[in-house]
């Protein structure tokens, strides 16, 4: 059975789902730095803030920059600050109005900036993959290349959407305990978890482009070897039993 148009097949859907996972990831990680269309929609958190001196009401936390809000969209975004962590009280400059779960810890810090660093190197794994996805069409080696240089992507886009998880629900029951609305920007938690689900399919698919998309030039090979020895084999069986037959008495 001909298996070797399966490989590219796989290869390009594999492509498809990983440039996928990196739009997606874009759409993260230019939010607060660009606050125009389409990125004006999303955010990881939102929460009143009405009671912090000098803070916008309500503050949407994005990658970038914390922004106040003009109807559903982001508005008077702050200075952008690379991988700007979440942390009210250093966000704000004040312990003043901020809720008290915020106060004394750093584990909202620490959450949010190792969920910024997995963005960043993810991304630039599914940079990697997109490269090599090339390599996948015309050959095995590079479908297990690309399915391994996938799979690291899937891991650390595993961790930022966990510690972004975490740190975006945590954030929202605090303000919420200190009766306070709060609610998750429900695009960006989707783009996480909708990105490593793409990376973990195109991982699976790139490595069954490897296994199952077998070389046509390989197989020619070993085809033509099995005949070769098949009639070098009956050609020497021709030669024994002629020579015994001279040799009979």
């Amino acid at each position: 059975m001909a298996l070797g148009p399966t490989r590219p097949i796989l290869a390009i859907l594999s492509l498809i789902l990983v440039g996928g996972a990196v739009l997606l990831q874009f759409f993260t990680i230019l939010t607060g730095g660009i606050n125009s269309a389409p990125l004006n929609k999303f955010y990881f958190l939102e929460a009143s803030t009405g009671s912090i001196p000098d803070a916008r009401n309500p503050s949407r936390w994005t990658f970038f920059a914390i922004c106040g809000t003009d109807g559903s969209l982001n508005a008077d975004c702050g200075s952008p600050i690379p991988a700007l962590p979440f942390d009210p009280p250093r966000n704000f400059g004040t312990e003043t109005g901020v809720p008290e779960q915020f106060i004394g810890t750093h584990q909202y810090y620490y959450l949010s900036r190792f969920m910024f660093a997995f963005y960043l190197i993810a991304l630039f794994f599914g940079a990697i993959a997109l490269l090599t996805g090339l390599l996948a069409l015309v050959s095995r080696l590079g479908g297990y290349i690309s399915s391994m240089t996938t799979f690291v992507a899937l891991f650390f886009q595993t961790l930022a959407a966990t510690l972004m998880t975490v740190w975006v629900v945590k954030g929202r029951d605090a303000f919420r305990s200190a009766g306070e609305e709060a609610h998750i920007g429900r695009y960006l938690m989707g783009f996480a978890w909708a990105s490593m689900a793409a990376y973990f399919l195109a991982t699976v698919f790139f490595c069954l482009g490897g296994k199952l998309g077998g070389d046509r030039t390989s197989t020619v090979r070993r085809t033509r070897s099995t005949k070769s020895n098949r009639s070098r084999g009956s050609f020497i069986d021709t030669e024994s039993q002629r020579k015994v037959r001279e040799y009979s008495p």
